[in-house]
C-alpha cells in the first residue's frame, strides 16, 4: 500500500533522508512496536513514534493518571487526571497522529502474559521503573526473539542499551542480555525509585527521545544501534558515555549451561507480583 498525498506531506522532511526514503516510511507504516509503560519514558517514546508514522503501537500500563505525573509524563494532561494511562495515551496519539493505531494493554506485564503480547510486536520499548518488570521484559524479548530497547533513569542520570541476545554477535559468540549487563536484580530497597528519590523532569524527555531513535533504527535497519552497547548520561555534568557489554558465558539464560528456557522463574520469585509500572 503506497502512502497517502496527506501522509507523504507529513513526513516530507523525514522521508528526504537517504537513509529513510519512501521504502523507509512504508517499513515504518508496517511496523508494530510495543511500548511497556506510558510514564516518564514511555510518554516520548510514544510521542515520537506516532510522529515518526510507526503505524501500530502497543502500550500496556495498569496505572492511572495523577497530578504527580504531569511533571515528566508528556502523553498526559491536567484533564486527564484519573483516566487510564494508556487511554490517555492514546488520545494524545490520536491528536497527533491519526495514521497511527494503538493497541491499549490495561494489565501489568506478567509471566502469564508476556511472551503473547510480547511476540505480537516488533521491537520492543522497556520504560518500566522496577527490576522485576525489567527482567521480565528482558527474558521475554530473548525468549519470543524480540529486539529489546531497555531504558532506565534516576535523579539525574539516565541508560540505554540494545538487546539482540537472539542472535549471535559479531564475534561468533550469542548476543549479550540484561543479565549479562546485571547478573542479578539488587536487594529489595537497595536503589530508590523515582517515588522515592526523586527525578528532574525533561530527564525522562532526553532518555526516551534517544530511545524512540534506538527504536526506529532497529526498524530502518539504518546507522550503528546501541546494540550490546550501554549508553550512560549524566545530566548534571553534561556528560554522555558509552560502554560495550560482553556476553556472559555464565549468566542463566544465554550463558553456556541456561538455565532459563521460560518464564516460570519470574512466578516463584513474586515478580508476578510486581507492576510493570513506569517511572
Amino acid at each position: 500500500m503506497t502512502l497517502s498525498d496527506e501522509e507523504l506531506e507529513r513526513y516530507q522532511r523525514q522521508i528526504l533522508l537517504k537513509e529513510v526514503g519512501g521504502a523507509g516510511q512504508q517499513r515504518l507504516r508496517q511496523a508494530k512496536v510495543l511500548v511497556i509503560g506510558a510514564g516518564g519514558l514511555g510518554s516520548p517514546v510514544l510521542l515520537y513514534l506516532a510522529a515518526a508514522g510507526v503505524g501500530t503501537i502497543g502500550v500496556i500500563d495498569d496505572d492511572t493518571v495523577s497530578v504527580d505525573n504531569l511533571q515528566r509524563q508528556i502523553a498526559h494532561s491536567t484533564d486527564r487526571v484519573g483516566l487510564p494511562k494508556t487511554e490517555s495515551a492514546r488520545a494524545q496519539i490520536a491528536a497527533l497522529n491519526p495514521h497511527v493505531s494503538v493497541i491499549e494493554h490495561r494489565e501489568r506485564l506478567d509471566a502469564d502474559n508476556a511472551l503473547d503480547i510480547i511476540g505480537a510486536y516488533d521491537v520492543v520499548a522497556d520504560g518500566t521503573d522496577n527490576f522485576a518488570a525489567r527482567y521480565l521484559a528482558a527474558d521475554a524479548c530473548h525468549l519470543a526473539r524480540r529486539p529489546l530497547v531497555s531504558a532506565a533513569m534516576g535523579q539525574f542520570e539516565g541508560q540505554i542499551a540494545v538487546f539482540r541476545s537472539f542472535e549471535p554477535g559479531p564475534d561468533g559468540n550469542p548476543g549479550a542480555t540484561y543479565r549479562c549487563l546485571y547478573p542479578e536484580p539488587p536487594p529489595a530497597g537497595a536503589i530508590p525509585t523515582c517515588e522515592e528519590a526523586g527525578i528532574l523532569g525533561p530527564l525522562p524527555g532526553i532518555i526516551g527521545s534517544i530511545q524512540a531513535i534506538e527504536v526506529l533504527k532497529q526498524i530502518l535497519g539504518i546507522g550503528e544501534p546501541l546494540t550490546a552497547r550501554l549508553l550512560l548520561y549524566d545530566a548534571l555534568f553534561a556528560r554522555f558515555q558509552t560502554f560495550r557489554i560482553p556476553w556472559d558465558p555464565d549468566n542463566p539464560l544465554n550463558g553456556r549451561r541456561p538455565v532459563i528456557v521460560d518464564l516460570s522463574h519470574h512466578r516463584d520469585g513474586g515478580s508476578r507480583r510486581q507492576a510493570a509500572s513506569a517511572s
